[in-house]
């Protein structure tokens, strides 16, 4: 037992606390360089969120100093040095304060001010994010304490990420949207208190020696407050954890309606679009089935089966909502739509004088096809595919050229028999 206990005992490799904590105190101060490292971090961080690149953030996380003053705050707390503690939380509160101007004066004059993927995963945080802040918290201080350092900080701060939320937060500000910003910040603020929290326990656990040698009752109010930081802190994000999966789990079920209900029959859905909250719609367009008021009707009642109680089925027909982000492309699709239906059209019609005057062949189709002429260039031609016992004799198939290139107003047509 005492060979096991020996394999995972934190002292074993432990760096001198007087080094560590002389490198911890030098990392807390944002003047000079440090100020100029973060505020190119945050430009570097706004870039790539704003044209969605994972390489660029991760990046951008990589070269920020935001982890200093964090982690001595963790310090100062559990060695009870109030003076490092107030110093560490006058440098965060600065650094939050530059890399937010920073962040909203960048998305206030970009060009581009969509919302990437990569800024709406910032700002919906949940439980899984409380996880990775003080596990994630948890590897850096105690490689910080480590004689041999190893490579483990590069990975902390990308697991950590400090610097998309605020960024998203900046971005919030500029647009003026405070869902965002509240969303981000929030996120921010659970990224900073876990990793401080993971580094006080460390230091308690290491018994990193007490500066400032405190009676037990004011030792019972700072356990108080941190355990009341905990629950202000993981109560929103369980919640937010849980709608979360709901959201999933309702969507995976839509998802496997559309399939079974639709897909698996043949019939091509070229829109969808799902809402979940505040209520549960499934909007669907069809590049050529039209559906009446009673089979919409039909497929309403199958919900239940499918655990979609109190969904909203809307199917587009001949009609392109004005408020859909998708319009244009939607517009497209309906209007292709119209284009096939237009095109059988046409083609039922030929067939049906082309058996009245040539009633010894059977047609099966009329396409165009292209062809190509030399290396560099191509040339359209139509194609009736036809089906007959013999080949047409050249009085017949000079007569069915003519008259298609009259009908389809086509300067060429191929006879092709199959």
């Amino acid at each position: 037992m005492n060979k096991l206990l020996g394999f995972i005992d934190l002292h074993n490799g432990e760096e001198e606390k007087a080094k560590v904590l002389e490198n911890v105190v030098s990392n807390i101060s944002f003047r000079g360089a440090n100020l100029w490292i973060l505020a190119c971090a945050i430009v570097v961080a706004s870039v790539g969120l704003n044209v969605n690149s994972t390489a660029v953030i991760i990046g951008a996380m990589l070269i920020s100093p935001l982890m200093g003053p964090i982690v001595g705050a963790g310090f100062a707390l559990g060695t009870y040095d109030f003076v490092i503690l107030k110093k560490s939380a006058k440098n965060l509160l600065i650094a939050t304060v530059v890399s937010l101007m920073v962040s909203t004066i960048y998305f206030f004059i970009s060009p581009f001010k969509d919302a990437q993927s990569e800024l709406l995963a910032r700002t919906s945080p949940n439980i899984y994010d409380v996880l990775i802040a003080f596990f994630g918290g948890l590897v850096g201080v105690i490689a910080t304490t480590r004689a041999e350092k190893g490579n483990p900080i590069p990975g902390v701060a990308i697991a950590t990420a400090l610097m998309p939320p605020l960024c998203t937060a900046g971005y919030g500000l500029a647009m003026g949207n405070y869902t965002y910003f509240l969303g981000a910040l929030y996120l921010y603020t659970i990224n900073c208190f876990f990793i401080c929290l993971s580094t006080f326990a460390i230091v308690k656990y290491l018994q990193y020696p007490i500066v400032n040698h405190i009676n037990k009752q004011k030792q019972q109010q700072i356990r108080y407050i941190i355990s009341a930081l905990i629950v202000l802190m993981i109560v929103p994000s369980t919640y937010l954890a849980y709608q979360m999966i709901r959201e999933k789990k309702l969507k995976a079920r839509l998802e496997n309606f559309v399939k079974k209900e639709f897909m698996d029959k043949g019939q091509m859905v070229v829109h969808k679009k799902t809402t979940v909250f505040p209520t549960t719609k499934l909007e669907l367009a069809f590049l050529s089935k039209k559906f009446s008021d009673s089979e919409i009707a039909v497929l309403i009642s199958k919900f239940p089966a499918y655990n979609l109680p109190n969904t909203e089925l809307v199917i587009l027909q001949d009609s392109i909502p004005t408020n859909n982000s998708n319009t244009t492309e939607l517009g497209y699709l309906l209007s292709m739509q119209k284009e096939v239906e237009k095109r059988s059209l046409n083609q039922e019609m030929v067939f049906k004088e082309m058996a009245i005057l040539f009633p010894e062949l059977t047609p099966v189709s009329i396409a165009n096809h292209a062809y190509f002429v030399g290396s560099d260039s191509s040339k359209m031609v139509t194609v009736l595919l036809y089906q007959n016992k013999n080949e047409l004799d050249s009085t017949s198939a000079s007569k069915l050229n003519a008259w298609l290139k009259q009908k389809l107003q086509k300067e060429h047509v191929d006879l092709i028999r199959k």
